[in-house]
């Protein structure tokens, strides 16, 4: 039975695209219960990692894979010299399974291995598809599966995460870049260094990228080659454990990037052309290779794929206990052209036949899954096209997603500031850009990620400052471009978080104004680490003034827990004059007031239309103690004036140039 949406009901143009959203969800329930089948829920169904792969079977082993294709599969490694042999040979099973039992003796915690799959006019070894650690050799570079038994299992110490936060603050990190060492970091740096870093500063929940194992690091985890493999590169697989177990014992939740948009093209490492043909698990000609990307396309159409994909989801947050993921890369999932070059001004766009609607199903069964196993898990949806209904409740009719990411957030921000002039930025247009979101739809609103930052493109404080941040960071410096670089980094980031639908989101460092770009190591820039790395020593020096943009930062982020800013959705316009360019709303208890004019201040401006009462000042981006000039005082209480018999007030204030204000109403 399917039923149109109240979404799709209270929206006059999407209205006429209700037979094809309904139709939509109609193909994902036949989809689910012909998976289910005996299975009473997707979690009961979603369980290929206790089945697949290498298992311990009393005191042997046992070994499953699924290559429909072979004609043989061999379990290699020393114990077979690295070459196929009968003793080794895999025994085939119904519906392209392969199956072998290891006796005792034969393998050992730490032992090397792989697959040989031979098929008709071919063969070649493989990392197994199912292989839940996959290591490197820092010699030969080969990358191997290996057997994964420590003697000593890792013991939880904490509860997982069970209730979502209601006022989520992401931190969005990289493991291997979190060190200002010139290498790669490790899960237990990350633990021991960067998790009280992350908790002092206020953040509730981290967002670990490049989590699953890629082969080529400077893809910074987006070709992912075994999806159910974290990253030998960064340690053990006890390690981040305990990295996760220790974010859960400050309080908070760990997600993770999980790229199931594609996969990386290497054969021997990955699952392309696994069993021979290269539409196993992914689609046969050129639809199975993404252009842009230069990646493998899945073929969400099959059952196994779904089956190896729904598995993945619940492996992670059972084995890792990660409390939700970000998924990559949905746009290209949803769009048979990937959304590539395509603008999405028009509904029709959303249901004109170039959507993927396998991969829609997918995307329905995974949130549900995801949400079934863990209720207190988290969806995120890096999607940018905009598309209906994706981060609505599947019971409401919806893909099922938490959040989407507010995509055009950061590319307005980057547009403004390198097409336009200061002066010239409309208090209106940024107000419209910042607030415009659909009402059912729960978002993340970010200034930057790392994708602002990658190669080819700079921070927004280098954008702002260039090589000035290389002289004149220093307390005591006093420089008109780091100034005002700091004034309006600070800007930016008050007004993005405190317009956010439901959400923020800050990548490693942008929270203090870390310089430059992200490259990592190639040949290009002769496999330097030089800008894949975090320099907290920066932060951490008073003398510089990236550690008074970090106390800035604290401070916005504690509004979150202190006023509960995004529980209160609407956040309501009091004031817009575009010649001044001063912007005023509200937000709960609390008033936002922003002067983007960098050469005028006014005195006594009226902001009118707030609540009557007494407002004193919580936040100011002009503070000495964030590096501003301190032009305001902030000991002042502002009284509300009624300007009319009907009740209304204003509300008069100094508000220096180039500055933000947060007020907050005292009492109810």
């Amino acid at each position: 039975m399917t039923f149109t949406p109240d979404y799709v009901k209270n929206d006059p143009y999407l209205l006429p695209h209700a037979p094809t959203i309904t139709g939509r969800l109609k193909k994902a329930y036949v989809k689910e219960k012909n998976l289910l089948g005996q299975s009473r829920k997707l979690s009961d169904f979603a369980i290929g990692h206790h089945y697949f792969g290498l298992h311990r079977d009393g005191n042997s082993w046992v070994m499953r894979e699924w290559a429909p294709n072979a004609t043989a599969v061999f379990v290699i490694g020393e114990f077979s010299a690295w070459v196929p042999s009968v003793d080794f040979s895999m025994t085939r099973l119904e519906g392209g399974k392969w199956e072998i039992n290891i006796p005792e003796g034969l393998l050992s915690h730490g032992d090397l291995y792989k697959l040989h799959i031979c098929w008709n006019g071919g063969s070649g070894d493989r990392i197994p598809a199912w292989a839940k650690r996959v290591v490197q050799d820092p010699v030969t570079h080969i990358f191997n599966a290996q057997v994964w038994d420590p003697p000593n299992p890792y013991v939880w110490k904490n509860t997982q995460m069970v209730v979502q936060p209601d006022c989520p603050c992401i931190y969005e990190a990289h493991v291997g870049m979190a060190t200002e060492e010139y290498k790669v970091g490790s899960w237990e740096e990350f633990r021991m260094h960067q998790l009280p870093r992350i908790a002092n500063a206020g953040y509730n929940v981290i967002q670990l990228m490049a989590v699953q194992e890629h082969p080529y690091y400077g893809s910074f985890g987006y070709h992912v080659s075994s999806f159910f493999a974290p990253s030998g590169r960064f340690g053990t697989p006890e390690e981040l454990k305990a990295l996760v177990d220790d974010a859960h014992k400050l309080g908070m939740h760990v997600v993770m990037d999980i790229v199931h948009s594609h996969a990386v093209k290497n054969e021997v490492e990955g699952i392309s052309r696994y069993d021979g043909t290269y539409y196993q698990f992914f689609h046969d000609g050129p639809r199975g290779d993404h252009p842009a990307w230069d990646s493998r396309c899945f073929d969400y159409s099959k059952d196994e794929v779904l089956h190896f994909l729904l598995s993945n989801c619940r492996y992670w947050l059972e084995e890792f206990r990660f409390d939700g993921f970000r998924f990559d890369g949905v746009t290209s999932m949803l769009y048979l052209d990937h959304g590539l070059g395509t603008d999405f001004v028009s509904y029709n766009q959303y249901y004109n036949l170039n959507q993927d609607e396998d991969a829609i199903v997918y995307l329905y069964l995974a949130n549900k899954l995801i949400h079934e196993f863990s209720p207190g898990a988290i969806s995120i949806a890096e999607e940018m096209s905009g598309m209906p209904g994706l981060a609505v409740p599947v019971k409401l009719g919806g893909i099922g997603f938490d959040y989407r990411l507010a995509m055009g957030v950061p590319d307005f921000w980057i547009r403004n500031i390198k097409e336009k002039k200061l002066e010239f930025w409309h208090v209106g247009e940024l107000f419209h850009q910042l607030t415009s979101k659909r009402a059912e739809e729960k978002t993340i609103h970010y200034a930057e990620s790392h994708d602002q930052a990658m190669v080819g493109d700079k921070t927004i404080i280098f954008w702002l400052m260039d090589k000035d941040m290389y002289f004149d960071m220093h307390t005591h410096s006093r420089n008109i471009v780091v100034d005002n670089g700091m004034a309006l980094h600070k800007i930016i980031r008050l007004i993005t978080f405190s317009t956010a639908g439901n959400g923020y989101l800050n990548f490693m460092g942008n929270e203090f104004g870390h310089p430059e770009w992200i490259d990592f190591p190639r040949e290009a820039n002769n496999w330097s680490y030089h800008y894949a790395r975090r320099q907290w020593s920066l932060v951490d020096n008073p003398d510089l003034k990236y550690h008074l943009l970090a106390k800035f930062d604290k401070n916005m982020i504690s509004l979150c827990p202190e006023a509960g800013i995004f529980r209160h959705t609407e956040v309501k316009l009091l004031h817009e004059h575009v010649a001044d360019q001063v912007l005023a709303f509200a937000r709960g208890n609390l008033v936002f007031i922003f002067n983007f004019s960098h050469f005028r201040s006014y005195e006594g401006y009226a902001i009118n239309h707030l609540a009557r009462g007494k407002y004193s000042v919580v936040l100011n981006t002009d503070a000495k103690l964030y590096g501003g000039m301190g032009r305001l005082d902030e000991s002042m209480q502002y009284n509300t004036i009624e300007i009319d018999d009907n009740g209304k007030s204003c509300l008069q204030i100094y508000i220096p140039s180039l500055s933000g204000i947060v007020l907050k109403k005292q009492g109810n």
